[in-house]
């Protein structure tokens, strides 16, 4: 399992601690340290601190992402409308591989952070804002490829992106004229808690 910036600075945490109390000299401090930020893998995390007495907790994967087959009670939209109105495709949903969002003089949410994918389905996101605004929401271990064009409008491609190993692809392309296509990443919920629990 990859290691996120959270789980090596709770490690870095750890040796600075042991520093302070005397268990490290600075020479080995500044080896292990750029050890932790070398570190890709849960793997090569762990035995850094294996010979210190640690307060904490040393990091363990969080569990696989959450790409789950299709529920067959969840519900499925191939398409999101607004005209003068907004429409949400949100929560737990089965995405099918071509999904179609416009709005006009209104706005569009599609947040795919507790989305159901087929596995190995690459899923097509075609957004139309016109006057209006679109927001596709990421999770951050999935794989964006940002392809839509702004015309007197704007269509963020920021979040295009790899995702972990094995993580559904996702197409986002379309048009915003006077108007705007969000294509952003935030981590789920519970990861966010993890986050936050490593750093308090």
């Amino acid at each position: 399992m990859r290691a996120s910036d959270a789980d090596r600075d709770q490690v870095a945490q750890i040796l600075r601690e042991a520093a302070g109390e005397g268990r490290l000299g600075l020479d080995e401090l500044d080896d292990r340290l750029t050890a932790v930020y070398a570190a890709k893998t849960y793997a090569e995390l762990e035995p850094i601190t294996r010979d210190l007495p640690v307060t904490g907790s040393a990091p363990h994967p969080s569990g696989p992402p959450v790409f789950g087959a299709p529920i067959i009670d969840a519900p499925s939209w191939r398409r999101g409308f607004a005209f003068c109105s907004e429409f949400k495709r949100q929560g737990v949903w089965n995405v099918p591989a071509k999904f179609t969002g416009f709005a006009f003089w209104g706005g569009g949410k599609v947040d795919l952070r507790e989305a159901r994918f087929v596995p190995g389905q690459e899923v097509r996101i075609r957004a139309f804002a016109i006057m209006g605004g679109i927001d596709v929401i990421a999770p951050d271990d999935l794989t964006v490829h940002v392809k839509g064009i702004g015309i007197m409008g704007g269509f963020d491609h920021s979040a295009s992106g790899p995702g972990v190993p094995g993580a559904p692809r996702v197409v986002v392309s379309g048009l915003a004229f006077w108007g705007a296509v969000d294509v952003k990443r935030k981590a789920r919920k519970e990861e966010r808690r993890r986050r936050k629990e490593l750093t308090d």
